[in-house]
C-alpha cells in the first residue's frame, strides 16, 4: 500500500484546489491512499524559539507526524500574488526543521494545482517546487499539472466531473505512485 499526503495550498471551503484534491483522492488506483491533510492552516507561523521541547505546537507535531507516514506528497495549490501561498511555504518550513530531523528529506513531491489566470498557476508551482528543493524533498520536476481558467472552467462543473482532469490526475498519481518505488529500489 502507497500513502501520499495531499497538502492544499488554499484555505477557502470552495476552493478549486481542495476540489482538485479531492478528486485524486475520489480516484485513487487500488493499492494506493491519497489523503488531504488539513491540518496546516493551524500551524502557526514558523519561529525557532517554538520548535523546541516542551514549547513544540500539537499543529506541528500532528503534521511532522502525517508526513513521516507518507511515501509521498501531493501538493495542489493556487497561486497568490503570483507566487506560494503563505499557508504552503509556513507549511515547508515546518516540514523541513528542525535541522536534521527534517520529514521531507528525500520524499517524492509533485506540485500541481489550478488558478484563475491563463496559465493556471505556474510561477506558484515553481516556486513550491524550489521551496521543496532547497528543504531537501525529492521533487518530482516532470510531474506537472496546471489548469488554467479555473474560475470559468469549474463555474458549473466540479473537476470530479470533467473527464480531461480526472485522466490528467490519474497520470499524475500514477507517476508519484512510481517515485515511491524508485526510492525504495
Amino acid at each position: 500500500m502507497t500513502h501520499v499526503l495531499v497538502l492544499v495550498g488554499s484555505l477557502r471551503a470552495g476552493s478549486t484546489n481542495k476540489q482538485i484534491a479531492e478528486t485524486a483522492v475520489l480516484n485513487a488506483p487500488e493499492g494506493v491512499t491519497l489523503s488531504v491533510y488539513d491540518g496546516i492552516a493551524h500551524l502557526p507561523f514558523y519561529n525557532e524559539d517554538i520548535d523546541v521541547d516542551g514549547a513544540r505546537p500539537e499543529a506541528a507535531v500532528a503534521f511532522r507526524s502525517a508526513l513521516s507516514g507518507a511515501d509521498a506528497v501531493l501538493v495542489v495549490t493556487p497561486e497568490h500574488n503570483g507566487t506560494i501561498p503563505a499557508v504552503l511555504k509556513n507549511a515547508i518550513d515546518w516540514a523541513s526543521r528542525p535541522y536534521g530531523e527534517s520529514q521531507i528529506s528525500g520524499k517524492p513531491v509533485a506540485v500541481i494545482g489550478s488558478a484563475f489566470g491563463q496559465f493556471g498557476g505556474v510561477w506558484a508551482q515553481d516556486e513550491t517546487r524550489k521551496s521543496f528543493g532547497i528543504a531537501g524533498a525529492n521533487v518530482l520536476e516532470d510531474v506537472k499539472l496546471a489548469i488554467p481558467g479555473s474560475v470559468v472552467r469549474f463555474a458549473e462543473v466540479h473537476p470530479k466531473d470533467d473527464a480531461e482532469v480526472v485522466a490528467q490526475l490519474a497520470e499524475v498519481v500514477s507517476a508519484v505512485v512510481a517515485s515511491t518505488r524508485s526510492v525504495a529500489a
